[in-house]
């Protein structure tokens, strides 16, 4: 493969990570919408799962896509999962009913899911030495670029996609056709159709004759049920975590702790299965290799980081705050988009920087940046607010790169999917732990507070000023001193669990310093990094050999 075939496959490679990104976000932005429209807020329980569906089902496809890669080749996976994703974009936004677009979004998760580690097994496979860590930089990138374009595009999307006028105009009131394309939320959706067909037909073409190396082991599925009944049951158990009590039901939390001791108990099995199995789902034995299980653990420290700053910052800007959607947007844009930028650095950086060093500092900028979020108060300026995120944003992104480059050289080329996902799922996994203890945390806070307000008719008295207290609550000063009272409650909540995120972040550095300190060299990778070689066979398709050919970025 030439080395202009390879940059666009490349661009096609981050054109998929980037949709997967995108739709973790967008949809959320159009929820309220989707369910005044296709349900009602008294099934909102039922419709969070248009959000929690695609996230569970996106992660847990991981690994198998992972294992997939290596036993079947890259090229024919991925373009399988543009396929699917594609597929359920068209689903969702057709769907007339919340039954129907959550299966649309199951679909696309699925599809969504396999994307991001056959996308970056692709990437290792197609680029050798210190090329490689660059294309991972580049695939890292667009993937947060995508989770920072999520809120911006939904929003745009919803302002301008009404078709309503011009069909009434047509006199096009009735029938299929105003269902299909009314409301606007139709085409959060749809706007993946024929981006996602015209990445099929680059990917089909750039890549015609090219696959990644395939191993003629069978799946070992018994071992990948387990696996995937192991995180599937710990992600749900996580997400219920909190919740509260859910009607006349057993509580969210008895429920979460049947779901741990589901994913335990397979996960114990699936374990002693991968240390007997001839050719395992998961090979325990990988994380025996330090370097290996250090990006690992790194990956799921940094993951539950970013999920309380991304999350948290929302909330500190709505709840203390009290800044609409332009604040939020200049807030979390600065931090997403930071992330972008580091991990692109981090990745074109490692060809004159160690990985070591990259990672560390990305993670004393983390710290750093998490440690000054910690004692923010209600007087911070917005200026500060999206600097700081953005700094928190820069050095998580540094990460992205080192542990993904790490991981796939420690586990060698047969395991670059097992390893690419693993990292993967690693992060997800510490993004749903930080996100449950956000909530529960959060939510213990908010009934506390509510009871000093409102467990007694004059219980709001106490927190307010000696002038005010014989007031009644309606009045505006009182309104606005309540205000000001739970902005400052709010501030104390949020920045502990800031200060919590700083110090596991701080507990990630040791394992940040066992990551290797330069890209290597692999069986199969080129003698050199400067142009295209050839490498190890692959037993491609369509009547051409298939050989793996790693080029220099």
């Amino acid at each position: 493969m030439d080395r202009r075939t390879a940059y666009v496959l490349l661009a096609v490679l981050g054109t998929g990570v980037f949709l997967a990104g995108l739709e973790l976000m967008i949809t959320a932005v159009a929820l309220p919408r989707i369910i005044a429209d296709v349900a009602d807020w008294t099934q909102l329980r039922k419709a969070s799962w248009i959000v929690n569906a695609y996230l569970l089902f996106y992660v847990a496809t991981m690994p198998l896509a992972g294992r997939l890669a290596d036993l079947w080749g890259a090229r024919r996976l991925f373009l399988g999962a543009l396929v699917l994703f594609t597929a359920g974009s068209l689903m969702c936004g057709m769907a007339q009913s919340l039954d129907q677009l959550i299966a649309g979004r199951i679909v696309q998760a699925i599809g969504g899911g396999t994307l991001v580690p056959v996308a970056t097994a692709a990437a290792s496979h197609l680029f050798d030495g210190p090329a490689r860590p660059r294309a991972l930089g580049i695939i890292g990138a667009l993937t947060f670029l995508g989770m920072a374009a999520g809120p911006f595009f939904g929003a745009f999307v919803l302002d301008y996609a009404r078709f309503e006028t011009p069909l009434i105009r047509l006199r096009i009131v009735d029938g299929v056709l105003p269902q299909l394309l009314t409301p606007a939320w139709r085409w959060v959706f749809y706007v993946n159709v024929p981006i996602g067909i015209a990445a099929l037909a680059i990917a089909w073409a750039a890549s015609y004759g090219w696959e990644t190396p395939r191993h003629g082991h069978r799946l070992d599925i018994p071992g990948a049920i387990l696996f995937t009944v192991a995180v599937g049951a710990a992600l749900v158990g996580v997400t219920f975590l909190g919740s509260g009590s859910s009607g006349d039901g057993p509580s969210a939390t008895a429920v979460s702790t049947v779901l741990f001791v589901v994913a335990a108990a397979a996960g114990v099995v699936a374990v002693r299965r991968g240390l007997t199995a001839p050719e395992p789902f998961l090979d325990p034995r990988l994380f025996r290799d330090r370097v290996f299980s250090s990006a690992a653990v790194v990956s799921l420290l940094t993951g539950y980081a970013f999920a309380t700053a991304i999350v948290g910052g929302a909330i500190f800007v709505d709840r203390v705050l009290y800044g609409g959607p332009d604040v939020q947007r200049v807030a979390l844009g600065a931090m997403a988009g930071a992330t972008a930028v580091g991990a692109l650095i981090s990745g074109f950086g490692a060809r004159f920087v160690s990985l070591r060093a990259i990672t560390l500092a990305g993670l004393v900028a983390s710290t750093a940046a998490l440690l000054v979020m910690s004692r923010w108060t209600s007087d911070v300026t917005l200026t500060e607010l999206a600097a700081f995120m953005g700094l928190y944003g820069l050095g998580f992104g540094l990460t992205v790169t080192p542990r993904s480059t790490a991981a796939v050289e420690a586990a060698g080329r047969a395991r670059f999917g097992v390893a690419s996902a693993t990292v993967t799922v690693a992060r997800m996994i510490g993004m749903a732990v930080g996100l449950a203890i956000l909530t529960a945390y959060g939510s213990t806070q908010i009934d506390r507070l509510s009871a000093q307000i409102y467990g007694t008719p004059d219980a709001y008295r106490n927190v307010l000023p000696p002038d005010l207290a014989s007031r009644p609550l309606q009045d505006p000063l009182v309104v606005e001193a309540l205000e000001a009272w739970a902005a400052a409650r709010a501030a104390e909540t949020m920045t502990i669990l800031f200060l919590v995120a700083g110090i596991v972040t701080i507990v990630a550095i040791p394992p940040g310093l066992a990551l290797t300190t330069r890209p290597r060299m692999l069986p199969g990778d080129a003698a050199t990094a400067t142009g295209p070689v050839a490498g190890a066979a692959g037993g491609g398709d369509d009547g051409h050999d298939g050989k793996v050919e790693p080029v220099a970025l």
